[in-house]
């Protein structure tokens, strides 16, 4: 008779039906369950536990637990059951939802696989290596038990097809913090930064979470060769904001607006009377242009470049010309610096050799006691 009650309750039970078990027993490669309201026992195989791959039954389930569970075989006095079925077919539900509704959510990464990561997600969920983040990354291994969140980029239930992608949430928050800073920033403000790249023609650098060109002009008050040569990638630098384009958005920076101006404190480093060492670096027709610190010109005038005359001041510099120069004004206002080359040069002796003959009056008064002396001779 027991038999006979047993069999009917086996059959009561039909491939598709929901029930609900307690783990009584766990082995290496299945799980034993009581199932509620049925006389006989259910058996969940290892490959039925996950969506996953799991190495031993443990991984997954312990003794007590309840589960959700789906009839996929019924066998005389036993039930195949299956777990990963039931979370399968709700979170194929859910995943429909989030993928429509395109949210963000986060899940661990369960597993790092040949081209990407694995997360479980009721069903499996797989990140691509070029989904994972905006940049390229070598090793993913730091990744596994790691929380990231995700959005679902592809999704087809009856391929069990399910694409997450991490570098999506990436570039919409990127995206997000652009425009919330394109509209707060504006021309003058000063602000910090990391240089992220360097090209020929400048800097971009990061403003918070948006790059900004420092043209190659605005890197230094002196002239610069190669932005390499001033600046490297992941730099610290304070910049100041030139022009916002919003529509277009573009920024416009300048580092060298941050720094002191070469002609800051120039009465202290270029006093009156001071002697500087500098270069000729343009030569006009009324004098030459000499650097004297990076950035700072001062004009040596014609008149002050030589104690002899001369024509053009090409007659006695050349640019590039390393030369001292004294400083004979300074005009802080209107950043002029008036030098002299001639005030450190010994003047010159240009005079002929003087004659050391008599002068024509002694020469004279005695030509006149010349003639005295034979008129004398004559009258006698």
């Amino acid at each position: 008779m027991a038999e006979d009650m047993n069999h009917i309750e086996v059959n009561s039970l039909e491939v598709g039906d929901r029930v609900t078990g307690t783990v009584t027993q766990v082995e290496e490669k299945q799980v034993l369950v009581d199932v509620r309201d049925s006389k006989v026992d259910g058996i969940i195989p290892i490959s039925e536990l996950s969506s996953l791959h799991v190495e031993k039954a443990s991984d997954v389930v312990k003794v007590g637990d309840e589960l959700e569970l789906v009839v996929t075989k019924v066998e005389d006095e036993l039930l195949v059951l299956s777990k990963r079925k039931v979370e399968a077919e709700k979170a194929w539900d859910e995943m429909k939802r989030r993928f429509e509704a395109e949210e963000v959510f986060d899940a661990e990464v369960k597993d790092v696989v040949k081209g990407g990561l694995v997360v479980d997600l009721g069903v499996r969920g797989f990140v691509p290596a070029s989904l994972v983040e905006d940049y390229y990354v070598e090793d993913f291994e730091d990744y596994r038990g790691k929380n990231l969140a995700f959005k679902i980029v592809e999704l087809d239930e009856e391929k069990n097809r399910l694409i997450l992608s991490h570098r999506a949430v990436v570039e919409g928050e990127k995206a997000e913090k652009k425009k919330a800073l394109l509209e707060s920033i504006q021309a003058g403000d000063v602000l910090d930064g990391t240089v992220q790249r360097i090209t020929d023609f400048g800097a971009f650098v990061d403003i918070g979470g948006v790059d900004g060109l420092v043209h190659i002009s605005q890197l230094s008050h002196q002239h610069v060769e190669k932005p390499s040569d001033v600046v490297e990638e992941g730099q610290k630098v304070q910049v100041k904001v030139l022009s916002v384009d919003r529509d277009n958005e573009r920024i416009s920076l300048s580092i060298k607006e941050t720094l002191p101006g070469p002609w800051t404190d120039i009465e202290d480093k270029a006093p009156r009377g001071s002697v500087l060492d500098g270069k000729v670096r343009r030569l006009v027709s009324y004098g030459a242009f000499v650097e004297v610190f990076p950035g700072v010109e001062g004009l040596v005038h014609i008149s002050q470049i030589s104690h002899q005359h001369i024509g053009t001041p090409h007659e006695v510099l050349s640019e590039g010309q390393d030369v001292k120069v004294k400083v004979l004004d300074v005009n802080v206002n209107d950043q002029r610096l008036s030098l002299s080359i001639k005030e450190l040069e010994e003047p010159k002796n240009d005079r002929r050799e003087q004659s050391f003959d008599l002068p024509e009056e002694s020469k004279g008064f005695q030509l006149g006691e010349m003639i005295g002396d034979k008129l004398k001779d004559l009258k006698n």
